[in-house]
């Protein structure tokens, strides 16, 4: 990402929207953009520096993890849990954050928590060491949907029948026809609006063109997709 960056400043651009894989590796090749008086619009993933940022467009981090922990919380009263958290950066710590703060006091136990590096295949092998590590587990929360398809192929593929469910995170198409369809494993999905990459677009073009204000900080909801409004987030 830096060395395309690199090549994407030589040909003088007016305006710069950026998803970083690693925010804080990203920081400062970005800085050097900006120096440039470029506009720089930051995805998902905040710079370690959020002052280079002009716009910043990301779904509600807090929210999503407090989503999915009050809803395990809701739904099993008590249990064992395991976590499968997604890169050690910010966005990680806040969704962590959000969900322990949900099943605070609660009869929810966490067994386990590691990182699954919002890879499917990272995610698939956390999840068969946790399968080995533990007889009993009644529910998963994984940070993504992305990760959540390795972890239903590792419980597959362990032939276990103790786990209830798996919550994700994101709104996969495939996870939101699972949801749709009734699948018993995947009961909901936490949304991190996908399209939002399209806002972060349409939001800098308006500041290039239509010269509206829109610098600053736009954050999409965590709905809870359910089978009842599974429709409203399948395309």
């Amino acid at each position: 990402q830096a060395n395309a960056l690199e090549d994407l400043t030589t040909q003088g651009i007016d305006a710069l929207v950026a998803l970083p894989h690693n925010s804080d590796e990203l920081t400062d090749p970005i800085r050097q953009v900006k120096s440039k008086g470029v506009f720089v619009t930051v995805v998902d993933r905040a710079l370690s520096d959020q002052s280079i940022q002009d716009l910043y467009v990301a779904g509600n981090n807090p929210e999503l993890g407090r989503v999915a922990g009050t809803y395990i919380k809701d739904t099993l009263g008590t249990g064992d849990v395991v976590v499968i958290r997604g890169l050690p950066i910010v966005i990680d710590e806040e969704r962590i954050k959000g969900f322990d703060e949900a099943i605070a006091g609660s009869g929810i136990k966490v067994l386990d928590k590691q990182f699954g590096n919002w890879s499917r295949d990272d995610a698939f092998k956390v999840m068969q060491d946790y399968l080995a590590k533990y007889p009993k587990i009644d529910a998963v929360w994984c940070q993504d949907d992305d990760m959540a398809v390795g972890v239903l192929e590792a419980i597959k593929q362990a032939n276990r029948s103790d786990i209830k469910f798996v919550v994700g995170g994101a709104g996969m198409k495939d996870m939101v026809k699972k949801v749709m369809d009734g699948d018993k494993m995947i009961p909901v999905d936490v949304l991190y609006p996908p399209a939002m990459v399209a806002v972060a677009m349409d939001l800098t073009a308006a500041n290039l063109y239509d010269h509206l204000p829109v610098r600053g900080r736009y954050i999409l909801d965590a709905t809870l997709v359910t089978k009842e409004n599974a429709k409203e987030f399948y395309y």
